[in-house]
């Protein structure tokens, strides 16, 4: 999980250059373990809110700001025509994906845990964190409800998330794109996340780690094939098929309420590179949002041809990471640059809110916490990023067009547009 200071360095050229090297390098992935956290602290330095209370913590983040009320489903995907290339002895390749969608008569069916609990579990281990000592925050995604079929079919959107993270932190952002009546699928990138449970209570852990950009790029090059299997299985569901290895029931109404002519993605850290790769690869995809993370591949120079977003920390990583430029400068169709003033790279993701909740049973000292999410309230960051996105893809997906992405707004002054 922890990659090289160098490596990171190539990877992240907008960090401060003041960050210790323990520290800096656990930023390159998703949330931070005990060990690299105990190695960064400086000598003498106070923990945030230090705690010894044997009481779990619970963790919550924000609800969703739209009207809809939202069903969930998980699906066990299998692709028998590849092996899985980053566990060569592994069979095929297996994935799991999580279903996002606006719902009805959901009050009768029970809310979704935000990790299964054996991947729950794996996390805190990761963290170095005490068994049972975090309490999870609580999807408002209610499992298997019906969908609502009243605005008929919807437009798609999917999320991939960081490098050797897990699905479960992009939940904020999903959850809230739902709740305005998207339908968005999350994935898993199976033997590079730190963990994903499968049904059955199988949890594969990641594959064999080299740290150098090769297998990098092979990680991008495996989540865009994986995305472009799991809109052919969206295809399958729409047409009232049923993909799901274990054939699980799933949620009434679900076959035809895919718009599988509109369809969206966005990621963050190396998702976002996935996102980019991905609809370089598939036409399916009419528009991408990268959240702060670098390009790797051949995207890198030769960008995308239809709508993109670069959403990152300040200042504008155009200035300063070459993979950034050269994406901009080979992309052809309608681009948008976008900071948030005093983020972080963890920011883009639900560790915004996760990692201040556990700053004190993790022992992060104020320096630390800064480093990984900023200064900016919290909540101003989830806010922005989610009206910024739900904005680009009402644009590009519907055709509604806010005036939000003409340029700076008064209403959100921490962004801003570059180059």
């Amino acid at each position: 999980m922890i990659a090289s200071l160098a490596r990171l360095r190539r990877r992240r050229r907008w960090l401060r250059s003041a960050v210790p090297p323990g520290l800096a390098a656990a930023l390159a992935a998703g949330l931070m373990t005990a060990p690299a956290l105990a190695a960064a602290a400086p000598v003498g330095a106070t923990p945030v809110g230090a705690t010894t209370a044997t009481q779990p913590i619970r963790t919550s983040i924000p609800a969703p700001t739209g009207r809809h009320r939202i069903g969930t489903v998980s699906l066990h995907l299998v692709d028998p025509t590849r092996t899985d290339p980053l566990v060569p002895n592994h069979p095929t390749r297996e994935i799991m994906v999580q279903m996002w969608y606006p719902a009805s008569d959901a009050e009768a069916y029970p809310t979704a845990p935000y990790l299964p609990p054996l991947a729950a579990a794996q996390l805190e281990a990761d963290q170095g964190l005490p068994h049972g000592s975090v309490v999870w925050p609580r999807t408002v995604g209610h499992q298997g409800a019906p969908v609502d079929h009243r605005h008929g079919p919807r437009p798609v959107v999917l999320y991939s998330t960081a490098g050797n993270s897990v699905r479960a932190l992009g939940t904020g952002q999903v959850e809230d794109l739902a709740s305005h009546g998207y339908i968005v699928i999350a994935l898993d990138a199976t033997h590079e996340a730190s963990e994903v449970e499968f049904p059955g209570g199988r949890l594969e852990l990641p594959g064999p780690q080299s740290g150098d950009d090769a297998l990098t790029v092979q990680q991008v090059a495996v989540r865009a094939a994986d995305t472009r299997f799991v809109l052919n299985q969206l295809a399958e569901l729409n047409k009232g098929g049923n993909p799901d290895a274990e054939h699980d029931t799933l949620p009434k109404g679900l076959a035809g309420s895919l718009d599988l002519n509109r369809i969206g993605m966005f990621g963050w850290s190396l998702g976002g590179a996935a996102t980019a790769q991905a609809m370089a690869d598939d036409p399916r995809i009419k528009a991408g949002i990268n959240l702060s993370g670098t390009f790797f591949g051949p995207v890198a120079t030769t960008g995308v041809t239809r709508p993109f977003m670069l959403m990152s920390q300040y200042p504008h990583p155009l200035e300063i990471d070459p993979t950034w430029a050269s994406f901009w400068a080979h992309s052809t169709g309608p681009k948008f640059a976008l900071a948030l003033a005093n983020s972080a790279h963890q920011s883009w993701s639900d560790a915004e809110q996760l990692y201040g909740q556990l700053a004190g049973l993790l022992g992060l000292t104020h320096e630390q916490l800064v480093d990984l999410i900023g200064t900016i309230d919290p909540t101003t960051a989830t806010r922005d990023q989610r009206v910024y996105i739900r904005a680009f893809f009402d644009h590009y997906l519907r055709d509604r067009h806010s005036h939000l992405l003409d340029g700076p707004s008064p209403r959100y002054p921490d962004i801003t547009f570059g180059p």
